[in-house]
């Protein structure tokens, strides 16, 4: 019990959308659950089943969220009941239901994008106008009291708008900065950590061919040494620069290591990464220079075996890499234990 508690809150500091979805969903049981309950007593059965309707449809979509990972559409499938079910109570109890209306703007900011909150949040309170302008009374006591309530509400929602679009700027920029390396702007050690098991992950599940180069830049503390680091980082810059002109815009290049550097190549068989490697390191050896000269590559490589984990496949490009090292540099050495196997004889 206690390993699943923390397998649970472990996905929930890891996911903040579905944390959000979790904690806001909660609440929202907690809160309306007892109003059912009361409306019911009381014979209000059209609120008590909107009330009831949002309870369960609060449920299903969160049980939904936790089974497939996905939390857009639970999160906008939540914000329509909410809309609808928040407008049906206002509606039907008059004043005593609009206040609902401010949690939920709340509510619908937390839940979708904050341009599908706001348009939320406008359909509902043009609905609530449109019905006591039809129907005189029955949801507001006077005009001055719906115009009141017109503008609070589009002031709310205004301001939500305004706070919730930069949090997710601000969170997205965050995101941003934990994958990528702040010198070069290649993805950083952690982000290919999670790539490499999405790799492993979508083979062994679709059958997708993967490839992998690691890369050192041969001498490179020398350039530090003699150059100082400035230097040394201006070639890391320009490398990185390369290796993308060079690239398919599908590879990911990541920075894990002071001058070692890794390209995932997707849809890549080992011919293909042979020809990759070639090529990254004929431009490299051409165009990428240091102040005292031209800079060279090592380069090993691996493709994805069947049923093999990232930490086996990269661990067979990297003993590649100090193999091209040991060479004399400046060299390619791609793994073939899988070319051999596969053309290993009967037994």
């Amino acid at each position: 019990m206690a390993r699943l508690t923390q397998r649970l809150l472990k996905r929930l500091r890891n996911d903040f959308q579905l944390s959000i979805i979790t904690l806001m969903s909660f609440f929202g049981i907690m809160g309306i659950s007892p109003y059912a309950v009361y409306r019911l007593t009381e014979g209000n059965y059209l609120v008590a089943a909107a009330d009831t309707t949002i309870v369960l449809s609060t449920l299903c979509a969160v049980f939904y969220a936790w089974r497939t990972g996905d939390t857009v559409k639970p999160g906008i499938y939540l914000a329509i009941i909410f809309s609808l079910g928040s407008t049906l109570i206002a509606i039907n109890l008059g004043v005593n239901g609009l206040f609902w209306i401010y949690p939920l703007i709340l509510f619908n900011f937390f839940m979708v994008s904050p341009g599908k909150a706001m348009v939320a949040t406008v359909l509902v309170l043009a609905s609530l106008v449109g019905y006591a302008l039809l129907v005189p009374g029955a949801v507001f006591e006077s005009s001055y009291q719906m115009v009141s309530f017109l503008v609070t509400g589009m002031l709310a929602s205004t301001l939500t708008f305004i706070f919730a679009l930069r949090t997710r700027r601000q969170r997205d920029q965050l995101q941003i900065l934990a994958i990528l390396d702040p010198l070069t702007g290649a993805r950083n050690r952690r982000a290919m950590n999670e790539e490499l098991k999405i790799a492993v992950a979508t083979h062994r599940r679709h059958g997708n061919s993967y490839g992998i180069l690691v890369m050192d830049l041969d001498h490179f503390k020398k350039i530090n040494d003699r150059f100082g680091h400035q230097a040394g980082d201006q070639v890391l810059v320009a490398l990185v620069e390369l290796i993308k002109c060079c690239s398919r815009q599908e590879d990911r290049l990541f920075r894990f290591g002071g001058e070692e550097f890794l390209l995932l190549l997707p849809a890549t068989d080992e011919v293909g990464l042979k020809a990759a490697a070639t090529n990254l390191q004929q431009h490299i050896g051409a165009r990428l220079k240091s102040p005292g000269g031209p800079v060279t590559a090592s380069i090993g490589g691996a493709i994805l075996g069947n049923g093999e984990d990232w930490q086996s496949w990269l661990g067979r490009a990297d003993r590649c890499l100090y193999q091209a090292k040991s060479a004399g540099r400046n060299c390619t050495i791609i793994d073939e234990t899988l070319h051999h196997k596969q053309h290993l004889p009967a037994q």
